[in-house]
């Protein structure tokens, strides 16, 4: 159909530009979508009903725009492929924000498409039209006259008059391309490693660390081969896939054994690691860090250097190194180190760390696991078991906040048997309109446990915070009464409450559907095993 009909028959022209923005989806190798439906974009969801009939693409649906932005980061979390968020115009567009600025730093290829009002209704005060174009600032693609490399959210913003004439299958008003999902393929530069490698032979006066953040699966393996190769300490992520398999080399508490024996230099491989040691480096200049890492940035305020690409391409292009090994003897203190954790654990049984080495026992005969932030990742590098290898262990470690775990659980787990998340209290608080989906995916033992330790215990982690008033430190810990029982019938889930090492016993991983499991930690345990533990030697 001829420009001049469109703009003659706005109806035909609402559904050309509908189908133009799902194409431009397909072109970009999207071949998942999440819709949250209005009457902005019907047109749109009428093109996805007909590709997804038709076996092109695969749609989920969801009433929740912020939510669904997470579940469509989880997909492309676990595809490596770009996933679809689709919205109406105004406020729900804004929704999409936090995903995208997760997705901006994971360096994830989540696609926003926001349905909006024509150019002429900005600025009128209409009914729900809002400044869309470039609403994610730099956290998005949204340049037409640029290529998008595939290494970043992409905002797609269709224009769409009211007019809404939908064609029956065939007429010649459809899409005149084959609606078939392109091939998606990230650019990456060719690293340039002749400095790093230079860098990296030079082992300096007190040594070398590793440190491993959160990889993707296909980095696990030359990484491991490299972190043996040169038989330097290692601090290894729970995220990283190789914090068992590298357990000869790991530091098992690296926070406590840097601040007193600080190396010389830093490699820090995948994702910026969650513990204190690496925030510390922000104080510790002298410690010269490079990061190879997806994002290309840096994870410290202060200078450092950095090569953005695939950790596996970028060890790959610095060929044969040389055994360097523990200069420092750092590793002749893991097994001391080792021996107190476990003394601690049991003299404290059940504190919340030591639940955490209980219920990290139980996962590693799961499917996937997905860890909040805050509380749950720190705990579990620190204290869950090394003998057993674990399950896929997945995070949102982008920008580090407790916005849209349980969203990007769903997703990233959608198909998965026997998928586990470990959140606190707060996490599962504040994303209630993620389990709308839950019919949607699998829910076969997939368990939910949430650490209820009465609000955001982390804050207490903080000595900084200790010179705040209490109303102050009561602001910010948030201390709650939540019924998770209530919780769990409301999202149509079993439940069952642990509060000691023999309730665990009893709970039973394999039932048929899914289970909130409501961890509550004895306070007086949880406090004793903190205090040891700050003032261990």
């Amino acid at each position: 159909m001829s420009e001049q009909t469109n703009e003659n028959h706005p109806a035909s022209a609402t559904w050309r530009i509908a189908g133009d923005a799902v194409q431009n989806c397909l072109d970009a190798g999207a071949t998942e979508f999440v819709v949250c439906g209005g009457a902005r974009n019907a047109a749109i969801l009428e093109h996805l009903a007909r590709l997804e009939n038709a076996g092109t693409i695969r749609v989920w649906s969801h009433f929740e725009e912020r939510s669904a932005a997470f579940f469509a980061l989880g997909r492309t979390i676990t595809t490596g492929r770009p996933c679809v968020v689709v919205t109406t115009s105004g406020t729900a567009a804004a929704e999409l924000l936090p995903a995208v600025i997760e997705a901006f730093y994971q360096a994830r290829p989540l696609i926003a498409l926001t349905a909006d009002r024509p150019a002429a209704a900005r600025g009128s005060g209409a009914p729900q039209t809002i400044m869309q174009p470039g609403i994610f600032g730099p956290h998005a693609h949204h340049d037409p006259t640029t290529r998008w490399n595939g290494r970043c959210p992409l905002h797609i913003n269709a224009e769409l008059p009211e007019a809404l004439d939908i064609p029956e299958p065939g007429e010649p008003d459809g899409p005149a391309r084959p609606a078939t999902p392109a091939i998606f393929s990230p650019q990456w530069e060719k690293p340039n490693v002749a400095e790093l490698a230079r860098w990296i032979r030079q082992p300096g006066l007190r040594g070398t660390i590793i440190a491993i953040g959160g990889l993707e699966s296909d980095e696990r393996e030359e990484t491991w081969h490299f972190c043996n190769t040169l038989a330097l300490p290692v601090v290894a992520e729970a995220t990283s896939g190789l914090r068992e398999s590298l357990n000869h080399l790991h530091l098992p508490d690296a926070d406590h054994l840097l601040r007193h024996q600080q190396p010389s230099k830093i490699l820090r491989l995948g994702d910026c690691p969650s513990g204190r040691f690496w925030r510390d480096l922000d104080d510790q200049p002298d410690v010269d860090v490079w990061s190879i890492c997806r994002n290309g940035l840096r994870g410290l305020v202060r200078n450092a250097n950095v090569i953005q690409g695939q950790v596996h391409r970028v060890l790959r292009a610095l060929g044969d190194v040389a055994p360097l090994g523990d200069i420092n003897d750092h590793l002749a203190s893991r097994g001391r180190a080792s021996s107190r954790i476990d003394e601690m654990l049991e003299a404290h049984p059940d504190s919340e760390p030591a639940l955490i080495r209980a219920l990290s026992r139980y996962a590693i005969f799961a499917g996937p696991l997905f860890l909040g932030n805050s509380m749950p990742i720190r705990e579990w590098n620190l204290f869950a078991q090394t003998d057993a290898p674990a399950p896929e262990i997945r995070a949102n470690r982008g920008a580090n906040g407790i916005d849209g775990q349980l969203s990007t659980w769903l997703g990233a787990t959608a198909d998965d048997q026997a998928a586990w998340a470990i959140v606190g209290d707060l996490t599962a608080l504040y994303d209630p309109a993620a389990a709308a989906i839950l019919g949607q995916v699998e829910r076969r033992q997939r368990v939910l446990a949430v650490i209820n330790n009465n609000g955001g215990r982390i804050f207490t982690r903080l000595p900084r915070l200790n010179s705040l008033s209490q109303k102050a430190q009561n602001w910010l810990i948030h201390p709650t009464t939540a019924d998770f029982a209530a919780f769990a019938s409301l999202w149509g889930m079993r439940h069952h409450r642990i509060s000691t090492q023999d309730d665990l016993d009893a709970f039973d991983p394999q039932v048929a559907d899914a289970t909130l499991l409501e961890i509550t930690p004895c306070p007086r345990d949880t406090s004793a095993f903190w205090h040891a533990w700050d003032n261990r030697h």
